[in-house]
C-alpha cells in the first residue's frame, strides 16, 4: 500500500501524447509519478519508463518531448501541460545527459580542426608525393588504355583524322624521330600526329601520346619553334605528368570535398581550393617540362628561345592581376620568354628539317584552311 501511496495522478487539461515507437497510433495518456513514470492509456496496459533512462528529445517550444533508452528508439511522450512537465522534470536527473557539454563541444571542434589540418597537409604533401612515386609504376598496358580513351574524345573535338600528307608526314616523323632520340625515349613507348584545326596547341596524352594542332604548324615559322614546343611535351612523357595528374587530381578533389563537404554552398569553394591546389601542381610540371625542353634543345646545338617567341606571338603578354598568376597552370609566357632567352646559344647543331622538308611540313594537313 505504501508504494501505491507514493504514486500522484498527473491529470492536466491540455493532452499527453504517447507513441509507442512500434505503431504510428497517436495515444491519449496520463501519468503516475511514483518511482518510475507510468504512462496510462485507457483501457490499455501501462506503460514505465525508469526515470534514470528518461532523455530530453527535440521539440517545439511549450512541448516537453520525452525519449527513454529501454523504450524503442521512436517511442516519445509528448507533454503539452508546463506544470506536468516541470513535475516529470524534476524526476528525471539525467535528462540532459545525452546533450553535449561545454567541454564535448571543445572536443570535436579541437578533433574538426586536427582532421581538417591533416586532410590539408595530406593535399599539400602526400597525394604530390602518392603521385610522384605510383606514376611510374602503372602497368604500360593500362596507361596504353587510358591514352586510346583520351585519344577518342581528343580526335572527337580537333578532328577524327591525323593529318596524312606523306611528304609533310615524313618530314614530322624525322622531326619527332630526333627529339625521341635525344629525350633517350624508346621507340614503342610513344606516337606522334598533326590533326586538322585551326587552334594553336599541342598535348601529350598518356601512352606515349603526342599531338600537335595544325594552328600551331601554321603559327610557327621554323623548325626550331615547332621542335621546341615538341621537346616539352616529350618532358611530359618523360615525366609521367599524365598519370601523375590523373592520380593527384583525383586525389586532391576527393579530399578537398571532404574537407568543405558535399554542401551546396561549398560548391564555389571546393571548386577554387581545387583550382589554386592543382594550378600550383601544374606550374611545377610545366616548369619541369620547360627544362626538359631546354636540354633536348642544347643536346642537338639548337636554342630552345624560338619556342618561346612562338609562344608570345601565339598568347601575348599575359602579367595582369595578382590573382591570374596564383591561379595560372603555366607559367607566364613573359617568364618563359625571359627564361628561354637566357638559354639561347648559337646554333652549334646541324638543321633539324632542310627548308623543303619544313614546307612539306607546313602543308601537312593541305593547303586548304579549316
Amino acid at each position: 500500500m505504501s508504494e501505491l501511496s507514493t504514486e500522484v495522478p498527473a491529470q492536466s487539461p491540455k493532452p499527453t501524447i504517447f507513441f509507442d515507437g512500434v505503431s504510428n497510433r497517436r495515444r491519449e495518456v496520463s501519468l503516475a509519478l511514483g518511482d518510475a513514470l507510468d504512462i496510462v492509456e485507457a483501457g490499455g496496459a501501462p506503460v514505465r519508463w525508469a526515470y534514470a533512462d528518461i532523455r530530453r528529445a527535440d521539440s517545439p517550444a511549450g512541448i516537453l518531448r520525452l525519449a527513454s533508452t529501454s523504450a524503442p528508439p521512436l517511442a516519445r511522450l509528448e507533454i503539452r501541460d508546463a506544470v506536468l512537465a516541470a513535475d516529470v522534470t524534476a524526476r528525471c536527473m539525467r535528462l540532459d545527459e545525452h546533450q553535449t557539454s561545454r567541454r564535448g563541444v571543445a572536443k570535436i571542434v579541437g578533433w574538426s580542426v586536427a582532421a581538417a589540418v591533416s586532410i590539408v597537409c595530406v593535399v599539400l604533401f602526400g597525394v604530390p608525393l602518392a603521385a610522384d612515386r605510383l606514376a611510374p609504376l602503372v602497368p604500360k598496358p593500362i596507361e596504353r588504355r587510358i591514352g586510346d580513351a583520351s585519344e577518342v574524345q581528343v580526335k572527337t573535338i580537333f578532328g577524327r583524322k591525323a593529318c596524312e600528307d606523306l611528304a609533310g608526314k615524313a618530314a614530322f616523323t624525322k622531326l619527332v624521330n630526333r627529339l625521341r632520340d635525344a629525350a633517350g625515349l624508346d621507340d614503342d613507348s610513344m606516337t606522334a600526329g598533326v590533326l586538322p584545326t585551326s587552334v594553336p596547341n599541342a598535348f601529350a596524352l598518356p601512352g606515349g601520346k603526342v599531338y600537335v594542332l595544325r594552328g600551331l604548324v601554321d603559327k610557327a615559322e621554323n623548325p626550331d619553334e615547332l621542335a621546341g614546343i615538341l621537346a616539352h611535351e616529350l618532358g611530359h612523357l618523360k615525366h609521367y605528368d599524365n598519370m601523375r595528374g590523373l592520380i593527384y587530381n583525383g586525389g586532391t578533389s576527393f579530399l578537398i570535398g571532404l574537407l568543405f563537404g558535399d554542401v551546396t554552398g561549398s560548391s564555389a569553394v571546393i571548386f577554387a581550393s581545387r583550382s589554386v591546389v592543382e594550378a600550383s601542381y601544374s606550374r611545377e610540371a610545366e616548369t619541369a617540362a620547360d627544362t626538359f625542353a631546354i636540354e633536348i634543345m642544347h643536346k642537338l646545338g639548337r636554342s630552345p628561345k624560338p619556342a618561346a617567341e612562338l609562344m608570345f606571338r601565339i598568347t601575348g603578354k599575359e602579367g595582369g592581376s595578382g590573382l591570374t598568376t596564383i591561379l595560372a597552370s603555366h607559367p607566364l609566357t613573359e617568364d618563359r620568354l625571359a627564361r628561354m632567352t637566357k638559354e639561347d646559344r648559337p646554333a652549334s647543331g646541324p638543321p633539324l628539317l632542310t627548308d623543303k622538308e619544313w614546307q612539306s611540313l607546313k602543308l601537312i594537313c593541305g593547303s586548304g584552311k579549316v
